[in-house]
């Protein structure tokens, strides 16, 4: 994918190296099984997942709050490059439907997945609509829950 430099008004990224190879880490987002056990900050979690994994596939989630309420997330995925790059929008649904955000906000992730010698260089990034919707994101604590998300995915990816 053509990388476009994130506008910092209106994106967030979370840049890490992990001691995984992109195989395991593509594995880990691709997988339903798989995401299940660390999409979520623990101590959420993410009891379903549903991925069909091509453009204008479905890309849903059910996160669960520790209180045990649910959130659930209906997504599209928008590119899939195999095993280097996941884009999916809550902005629109299966098939490319425009759709509307009840109790959330629409953004779109971008996940890049690059060897860095025996790990990977992984960058998730999301790209909000307005400066209002980033800062929202980020007051919700994208940094902290994003990369906590990374360290359960990078235990999942080395217990397989």
């Amino acid at each position: 994918m053509t990388a476009y430099p994130p506008n910092p008004e209106l994106d967030l990224v979370l840049e890490r190296t992990v001691d995984v190879t992109p195989e395991l880490v593509w594995r880990a987002w691709t997988t339903p099984e798989l995401l299940v056990q660390w999409f979520a900050p623990r101590p959420w979690s993410t009891t379903s997942c549903e991925i069909d994994l091509r453009p204008g596939g479905r890309f849903n989630t059910t996160m669960r709050s520790p209180e045990g309420e649910e959130y659930p997330s209906t997504g599209c995925i928008l590119l899939v490059e195999e095993g280097s790059t996941l884009v999916f929008t809550s902005g629109l649904g299966p098939g490319f439907r425009p759709q509307t955000s009840e109790g959330g906000f629409p953004f779109t992730a971008i996940i890049s997945i690059e060897p860095d010698g025996s790990g990977t260089r992984y960058t998730a990034t999301a790209l909000h609509a307005d400066a209002s919707t980033r800062k929202t994101h980020e007051e919700m604590g994208f940094v902290e829950g994003w990369g906590a998300a990374l360290k359960q995915l990078v235990e999942v990816a080395k217990s397989l």
